[in-house]
């Protein structure tokens, strides 16, 4: 079985992330993952609820929409959590849906600008540098954590298009793909991040991450070797990590988790 990541999606009842992480660790999954989505649960809140009743397993957010957060709440918000809970987090910060961001009062003009300077910001934020910035929509004045992370958390960027792809690569830890459904599309990722890496004189290798949706209606033995083959050919076409998730229709993570549990 391929080591895989299961979403807990959004659309349960706060009250019942609980026992998702909990049979998530009993059944030895390494990681789940969290989304924001409006006007469902906070990524973070979950996030910390969630590592709080674990005590090894990694959680991930994917993705916190950027126009809902400054940059500096958004980077204390971050650090706090990663020295609570050191080596355990990771997150993805994104455009969110724009007609979303509209209803919050949120949406800009260029969200790419906007994503560009709030990652940035973030990114050396946690990094535990003190930053003056005078952007198109991020200002800060002699901005620095007092309680930086000691190893800063794993930070992708959201992406679909090939210009969010490489400022992945570009900027960030590396991409967090939503809704494969071909590997190609993992495979033209690979290259745009691991050339936007090279051309920004960043060393190292970024990281590929795929969130893929899978039906857990189908019998577990045949759930689980669905999941195999398809987390095999993903990380073949260059994914560092493939995570799975239930359908909007029956978002129990129960199915996923069972089919990908080691034991």
């Amino acid at each position: 079985m391929t080591d895989v990541g299961v979403v807990v999606r959004p659309q349960s009842p706060p009250e019942q992330l609980r026992r998702a992480v909990e049979l998530a660790e009993s059944s030895g999954v390494r990681d789940v993952w969290l989304w924001e989505d409006c006007f469902l649960q906070g990524g973070l809140t979950s996030a910390a609820a969630a590592l709080a009743w674990s005590t090894s397993l990694e959680v991930g957010i994917g993705l916190l929409p950027v126009p809902l957060r400054n940059p500096a709440l958004a980077a204390m918000e971050i650090a706090g959590v990663a020295r609570m809970f050191p080596g355990r987090l990771t997150v993805a910060l994104g455009h969110g849906i724009q007609d979303w961001m509209a209803q919050a009062g949120a949406r800009v003009d260029s969200p790419m600008t906007l994503l560009r300077e709030h990652a940035a910001a973030v990114m050396d934020l946690l990094a535990g540098q003190r930053l003056t910035v005078h952007g198109r929509y991020v200002r800060l004045d002699g901005v620095a954590l007092d309680w930086p992370p000691v190893v800063p958390p794993v930070v992708l960027i959201g992406a679909r298009g090939p210009r969010t792809v490489s400022l992945a690569g570009e900027i960030a830890d590396g991409v967090l793909l939503d809704s494969i459904t071909d590997p190609e599309v993992v495979t033209r990722a690979r290259g745009l991040v691991d050339q936007a890496r090279a051309d920004a004189g960043r060393p190292g290798r970024g990281l590929v991450y795929a969130y893929t949706e899978l039906d857990p209606t189908v019998a577990p033995a045949g759930l689980a070797a669905q999941v195999d083959a398809w987390a095999a050919r993903l990380v073949a076409a260059g994914a560092d990590r493939v995570i799975v998730q239930p359908t909007g229709e029956h978002p129990d993570p129960a199915p996923l988790l069972a089919a990908v549990s080691p034991g």
